[in-house]
């Protein structure tokens, strides 16, 4: 049987290519489209349910959605206008979500409902965090208000601000920080203070040394905030490496960070909590990377969620050679679009569109066994040993090579000379291993 051993400090991670095209380019805000597709699905957990119908006038804040479960989340009216309907639309993940069409009236008539938040102890923030409808806003999507409220609440003394933004591509983070720096930090202290910690940790990567600067200045005078830089090796934001480079814990084995005493917040969604607090606007808009060799124009926008994926490539100049491949998020971990009719949702950083050239897959050739794929790999995984355990079906062997620490960040692809599809495997493997269990 094999044994487990953690490497996360020691493996070398991949060396992707940064290609931060956009990280001089100001946001722009794009003008409201005639029609969005407001999704109900859009965070981890369970999908929030429809609570408008066809044919009711909403307007901009207005909850149209209500959280389905304990983690789940609401979902607010982006736009005012008219619901045209309520429907099902097919995710690229092959999920049939309920979705709510919405013909929009371009006055963007803020709803009544829009109160600044009364917080004044843990049990308020939290609430108002819940009615906000945040979730990460670096790609995870899992629901803010239940990070926020630990049980072990008592044992967390430190908040981690993700700002590595370590794919290539994005640089939607690293605008937040230099646009909205001021509210990073307004949004952090409001979490130091209503989570009584004594630390708060800001990790940016090395390549952004201008962030790196600003976010120092504006922390300097404030008691238990730090600004760690990072290298700049890929997958640097990953929560456990994040946690380990940072504060030299490591998350055990199915754990939580709240178990080592760490929280850890995308930088967007620490600097939307200070927005809120200040204005009681809830989630309905969403800074996004447009980049790609197909689309005419690179930059950094910002669009009402709802917006389909055409129109904001359409606000880009459109495509300027017919697309290969459309990615919502990063070329490492994003998701492959099966149409530019797919809409922003709120963990949406990206949008990444290639020409045909560029989405070739590479010919596959045999395995060297070079251990290539097992150096990048930042939870010290072997994808050797692993696709042999898959391959013939042996449950209890892909247990002890610890499959379901896999993070499918995609290092093993990017490193692997035979340009074999190694995070593709090591999903199939952690797919294999959980329906395994729920038979036993």
């Amino acid at each position: 049987m094999a044994v487990f051993k953690k490497l996360v400090r020691s493996a070398e991670g991949a060396k992707v290519p940064h290609n931060k095209n956009t990280e001089n380019c100001e946001t722009v805000k794009m003008p409201v489209p005639s029609r969005v597709y407001i999704s109900m699905q859009q965070h981890i957990g369970a999908p929030a349910k429809a609570c408008v119908k066809k044919g009711d006038e909403i307007k901009v804040g207005d909850v149209i959605g209500t959280a389905g479960g304990f983690i789940s989340a609401d979902i607010h009216s982006s736009v005012s206008g008219k619901v045209f309907a309520v429907d099902e639309m097919l995710f690229p993940n092959g999920a049939k979500v309920q979705t709510v069409v919405v013909d929009t009236d371009g006055l963007q008539t803020v709803s009544e409902n829009i109160k600044v938040p009364v917080v004044t102890d843990h049990a308020s923030f939290v609430q108002a965090v819940k009615d906000s409808g945040l979730v990460g806003l670096g790609g995870a999507g899992f629901p803010t208000s239940v990070k926020l409220a630990p049980r072990n609440l008592d044992e967390v003394d430190t908040l981690v601000i993700n700002a590595a933004e370590c794919e290539p591509y994005i640089t939607a983070d690293y605008r937040e920080m230099m646009e909205n720096g001021e509210d990073v930090v307004e949004g952090a202290k409001a979490v130091k203070q209503y989570l009584n910690l004594s630390k708060v940790i800001i990790g940016i990567e090395a390549n952004k040394p201008q962030a790196i600067e600003k976010m120092k200045n504006l922390t300097a005078s404030l008691e238990g905030f730090t600004v760690a830089t990072l290298p700049s090796v890929y997958p640097q934001g990953a929560e456990k490496v994040l946690i380990e480079q940072v504060t030299g814990k490591e998350v055990p084995q199915g754990a939580l960070p709240a178990s080592v005493g760490v929280i850890v917040m995308n930088v967007a969604s620490v600097g939307f909590i200070a927005r809120y607090l200040k204005t009681g606007m809830p989630l309905v808009t969403k800074r996004i990377t447009v980049d790609g060799d197909a689309v005419a124009k690179a930059q950094n926008v910002e669009v009402v969620i709802g917006t389909q994926v055409k129109d904001v490539i359409e606000f880009c100049g459109g495509y300027s050679q017919e697309p290969g491949k459309i990615i919502y998020g990063g070329p490492m971990m994003g998701t492959a679009l099966t149409s530019d009719e797919m809409p922003i949702i709120k963990q949406n950083n990206a949008v990444l569109v290639f020409g045909k050239e560029k989405a070739v897959m590479p010919a596959i050739n045999p395995c060297i066994r070079c251990g290539r794929c097992i150096s990048a790999c930042p939870m010290g995984l072997a994808p050797v040993e692993i696709a042999l355990a898959l391959s013939v079906k042996d449950s209890e062997e892909l247990k002890a090579l610890c499959v379901d620490l896999c993070m499918e960040c995609g290092s093993c692809s990017f490193v692997c000379p035979a340009k074999r599809p190694v995070a593709q495997t090591m999903k199939e493997a952690k797919d294999f291993l959980r329906k395994a269990d729920k038979k036993n």
